[in-house]
């Protein structure tokens, strides 16, 4: 993983690339996280590495503000713009924000799709769910419930107020709360996508609620923080913290029993089924409509709702009996 060290450590707004050796008719395709230096988009970018090795043609182009900022986002996307790629996959900071200049992307001939996090329907031709929204709702709060047979009090610890993948994903939980009787959530708090932050939302849940059972983080920053938190509380067996988040950097909490299970889709896939999306839209014709089966190489094929949305696969749940099977590879 030095490679991403590397990216990490360039300038604030710098547009990084991986490539393998250019060609004069490289595709260009730009995937834009909602920050550099978070594991979860690291191995995303692995994942289209491996789609633009596949493709033979294609160079990746890795970029991202440095924190999960809509504004951080626009910067970036306007250099994609000057640069004239030919494709922007972006996982986006906000919803509606990004619209007028993903726009803009396109009015020059700019393919644009969304992945993880989506953008509004007028800013991207198509959108990449990880998952079924009403799945992952329902996982998140399965994960909480099945370790409380008598049911309890859980909090959720989400990133921002404006993510919009966070807030569907809670909406659905809200939605089926009644298939789990007995489970009461107490609060919801953001921890902005920081580690710090993060942490001490997830103190101030203990401290204000002493009875608290489980701490839902659908957040690959603030489900690590929040078991952290809990350790350091010395609340390990009282407060169980679930959601979705990373094998390699959740293995610590699955062996010191702060969590007893997690889940997510693989990133590598993500990564890769975004950029084979894009190659298709940008250069095989294929359009992007209600009912359009697009192709995305190994993973299958992505079937678009009428809002042109579609989802990958199903989350896939951690614990003690696979982490060490999986904490290797991302």
């Amino acid at each position: 993983m030095s490679v991403f060290k590397k990216l990490i450590a360039s300038a604030a707004m710098a547009t990084t690339m991986i490539a393998s050796p250019a060609f004069a008719e490289d595709v260009r395709i730009a995937l834009v996280v909602k920050a550099l230096g978070i594991g979860f988009f690291e191995a995303a970018a692995e994942g289209a590495e491996e789609a633009a090795a596949e493709l033979g043609n294609v160079e990746i182009i890795y970029t991202g503000p440095t924190d999960t900022t809509a504004e951080g986002q626009i910067e970036v996307i306007n250099s994609l713009i000057a640069q004239n790629v030919d494709a922007i996959a972006v996982s986006a900071n906000d919803t509606d924000a990004l619209v007028p200049a993903l726009k803009r992307a396109m009015d020059r001939g700019i393919t644009v799709i969304s992945w993880d996090s989506g953008v509004a329907l007028e800013g991207r031709q198509l959108h990449l769910n990880p998952s079924s929204n009403a799945l992952i709702g329902n996982m998140i709060i399965k994960l909480a419930a099945d370790h409380l047979p008598d049911g309890g009090d859980v909090a959720v610890l989400s990133a921002t107020t404006t993510s919009t993948n966070q807030n569907i994903w809670i909406e659905e939980m809200t939605a089926v709360m009644g298939d789990y009787p007995g489970i009461n959530v107490v609060s919801t708090v953001y921890g902005d996508d920081l580690a710090d932050k993060s942490y001490r939302e997830a103190t101030g849940l203990m401290q204000s609620f002493p009875d608290l059972d489980a701490i839902i983080a659908p957040t690959s920053v603030g489900i690590v923080a929040a078991a952290q938190a809990v350790v350091d509380a010395g609340k390990v067996g009282e407060v169980n913290v679930t959601g979705l988040g990373l094998p390699s950097e959740m293995a610590g909490a699955i062996e010191s029993g702060a969590s007893q299970s997690f889940a997510i889709w693989n990133p590598i896939d993500l990564g890769y089924s975004a950029t084979m999306l894009a190659y298709e839209l940008s250069q095989n014709g294929v359009e992007a409509a209600p009912g359009a089966e697009v192709p995305m190489g190994r993973m299958g094929a992505l079937t678009l709702d009428d809002n042109n949305e579609g989802a990958m696969a199903d989350p896939f749940v951690y614990d003690a009996s696979n982490i060490e099977q999986f904490k290797s590879i991302f």
